[in-house]
């Protein structure tokens, strides 16, 4: 389960011990499950990743959040956290073991009553979604982030946020596709496509930020985009 690339950081190494070790960790019981899973190199978000979503939740006040990549339910339970009293996340998985982890991580977090968590292939589950949220996180296969662009754009409201996670590929993202191992270019041309789309559309608000193996973040300008 070990993720190979954010072992690669493409930050210097003291401002990585900055932003990740000097950074306050998750309190409390989520704080644990954070710190289990650095320990047993489960993937999920680093720890300036996730000081960061719990800074900007707050700021935008929302209530109302979308997940692509369950995991094991940390990023979504850091973000119920983070929105407060009244908040839901509806969250999406497809592997049995991921769910199964994720549930009783819910479960023992007191928050299972707040999270819709749907099981099967966001492919085939994101367009049977009829809701509007003011936040989606996609933290799921890479080379599936440009696929599921049109129906997470349906799905967020204007001026709502859409941030997806780990589009630097340790740096890699912008080198000769010469230079990239056959193994990883489909995420690479996929990456790239995503680039393609999103950062000289009229339509959307983009910026990309160097936290954890890269994040971009994206704004809803009008109800009905056209990619």
């Amino acid at each position: 389960m070990r993720n190979e690339m954010m072992h690669r950081p493409v930050l210097k190494d003291e401002v990585l011990e900055l932003v990740r070790d000097r950074q306050k960790k998750v309190p409390g019981a989520l704080g644990k499950i954070q710190e289990q899973a650095t320990i047993d190199n489960v993937p999920i978000i680093p720890n300036e990743t996730a000081s960061f979503l719990r800074f900007f939740l707050k700021q935008i006040k929302a209530k109302k959040a979308l997940e692509v990549g369950t995991a094991i339910g940390f990023s979504a339970s850091l973000m119920l956290d983070a929105m407060g009293e009244g908040s839901h996340v509806t969250t999406i998985d497809r592997f049995d073991v991921m769910i199964r982890k994720a549930k009783a991580n819910f479960e023992d977090l007191g928050v299972a009553d707040q999270v819709t968590l749907l099981e099967g292939d966001a492919k085939e589950v994101l367009p049977t979604i009829d809701d509007t949220f003011d936040f989606i996180f996609m933290d799921s296969a890479k080379s599936k982030y440009i696929e599921f662009l049109p129906e997470c754009l349906r799905l967020l409201k204007v001026d709502g946020v859409l941030m997806i996670d780990d589009v630097f590929q340790a740096g890699t993202v912008m080198h000769d596709i010469k230079e990239i191992p056959k193994s990883q270019r489909t995420i690479y041309r996929k990456l790239n496509q995503l680039y393609d789309v999103v950062l000289n559309h009229p339509d959307l608000t983009v910026t990309i930020l160097p936290l954890g193996d890269g994040v971009l973040m994206i704004s809803k300008d009008v109800e009905d985009i056209k990619l």
